[in-house]
């Protein structure tokens, strides 16, 4: 297995967990953007979200939910938070696992810089 996350997933690289069950694992960003920043993944192994199916939309589904609750958790809800997916090298995607990230605890400008 080389995938990161999938490693991370089953144990074989720690991590600071925020969430984990069978579907998805949530944990801490080691090079966080933000006062908080989660990565939530499916346990199971998609390289892009380009590889999802309509079978897949209760995942994806379960993944904003997790959001959510992580935020209430994290106490960035009441403030508000940004949730991105990345797809692919021109969407700035570099660990190729699908992964949201969940980032709060200050102000999200857009365009960022």
């Amino acid at each position: 297995m080389e995938c990161i996350f999938c490693k991370i997933a089953c144990g074989e690289i720690p991590a600071k967990i925020a969430y984990k069950d069978d579907t998805l694992v949530a944990f801490h960003d080691i090079a966080p953007q933000a006062p908080t920043h989660i990565l939530i993944i499916p346990v199971k192994h998609f390289s892009t979200i380009q590889e999802l199916t309509p079978p897949d939309r209760e995942l994806v589904g379960e993944m904003v939910l997790l959001a959510n609750r992580l935020a209430l958790k994290e106490k960035i809800a009441e403030g508000g938070y940004r949730l991105v997916l990345n797809c692919g090298k021109h969407g700035g995607q570099t660990a190729y696992h699908v992964h949201m990230h969940l980032l709060g605890g200050r102000a999200m400008h857009w365009p960022p810089g």
